[in-house]
């Protein structure tokens, strides 16, 4: 009689699992929110950099702001003052010699590529953001991530249409198609997940894995500040093993007046000094990681998340990746005009593709330096060279 009581029971138990797994099945799942609204990071710097990243003319223009961090590497800008009449050059020279007598488009150190940059002007510029906005760009004209057929930022901003791209959440990426961004579901296992971990320890050299890695532990500090540090509370702060982040490369975007202004200069101030406090002799070990290339591409994340309007109250982590990611055809019609692209959802024809090993050939600066576009009528070039060189052609 016991025997069978006991087997009774064990039948019962097992069917209640069988009948919880299905309903867990069924039933539509939470949605996955987190409490990125407000960066509370705190540094143990004893002193904050000098505010020498005024941008002049931001006081008095009606035009966007074009805000350019430049290195020598990225050759000489030229081809930014033919832009001139479209933006306000903001363009920061990031590694030149230091010199105290500079007070302007200067920033307090060489860290996190273009971060730094983004940062020292919404920092020294804050009340003097152009109505019309602000337009954040890499310095060198050809890279294999600008979002041309023939990789030339000199077209890219000449044809962009600023007040479109800001007219639906006062925030765009530069980029349409989806190739090396996050956007496709097939881009790569989740950043929190076990496998990125590991990739990450067998391949240190990558700084997608390694930079994907770090990155749930970074925005729980940037966003939980002390709570997350002292406290331990991580629920609504880092991602999960299973959660991806969606976004698109590759840190090149638009943003309004006032999606710069939902966020605090204190903030702005705090994301730098992260960056800041994860360098020199007193490193903080809660900062930013050392290496350039994983704290620079940790804070490409972030940018989306700071400016594209979330409800009140927690960021849905579902919605925030259909914000960030949409249809190229939606993307190129709105930024560029160009509305009649045969598509399909993160790609259209001519548009782009990935170059060779994502490396432009040598003599693509020389062979289309000449290329000139006019950006009262965007789109329109007088153009010398191909298409593509046959270096490019299947």
């Amino acid at each position: 009689m016991l025997r069978k009581s006991r087997k009774s029971l064990l039948q019962l138990i097992f069917l209640c699992i069988v009948v919880y797994f299905f309903v867990s099945l069924l039933r539509p799942s939470a949605p996955k929110t987190f409490s990125w609204n407000t960066i509370r990071y705190k540094t143990t710097a004893k002193s904050l950099p000098e505010a020498r990243g005024t941008c002049p003319g931001l006081e008095h223009t009606s035009k966007p702001a074009l805000v350019v961090s430049h290195v020598a590497a990225d050759g000489d800008t030229e081809w930014l003052n033919r832009l001139s009449s479209k933006y306000n050059l903001c363009i920061y020279e990031v590694d030149a010699p230091s010199d105290p007598t500079v007070t302007n488009l200067r920033v307090p150190a060489n860290r996190g590529h273009e971060s730094i940059t983004y940062l020292t002007f919404l920092i020294d510029n804050y009340d003097s953001i152009p109505q019309a906005g602000a337009v954040f760009v890499h310095g060198s004209r050809f890279q294999w991530h600008n979002d041309d057929p023939l990789y030339d930022n000199a077209a890219t901003l000449a044809a962009l249409n600023v007040p479109s791209a800001l007219a639906a959440v006062g925030y765009h990426n530069l980029r349409c198609d989806w190739n090396a961004g996050t956007c496709p579901k097939d881009f790569g296992p989740p950043q929190g997940s076990f496998e990125n971990t590991i990739n990450s320890i067998l391949q240190p050299w990558s700084a997608r894995s390694v930079s994907d890695a770090a990155m749930p532990q970074a925005f729980a500090v940037l966003f939980g500040g002390d709570e997350y540090l002292k406290h331990g509370k991580s629920k609504g702060l880092k991602l999960g093993r299973s959660d991806s982040l969606r976004s698109q490369c590759c840190a090149q975007f638009v943003v309004s007046k006032e999606s710069i202004h939902r966020h605090s200069r204190e903030e702005y101030v705090a994301i730098r000094q992260w960056l800041l406090d994860g360098y020199g002799m007193s490193r903080n070990s809660n900062a930013a990681p050392r290496d350039d290339r994983i704290a620079g591409r940790v804070l490409s994340y972030l940018w989306h998340i700071l400016f594209i309007p979330q409800q009140n109250g927690p960021v849905d982590l579902d919605e925030l990746n259909k914000q960030a990611c949409p249809s190229a055809a939606d993307c190129y019609c709105r930024l560029y005009g160009k509305c009649d692209l045969r598509c399909n959802l993160g790609a259209c024809d001519g548009q782009y593709r990935v170059p060779p090993y994502m490396r432009l050939p040598q003599d693509w600066a020389e062979l289309h330096k000449n290329d000139v576009y006019d950006v009262h009528e965007p789109g329109v070039k007088a153009l010398h060279g191909r298409l593509y060189p046959k270096a490019f052609e299947p």
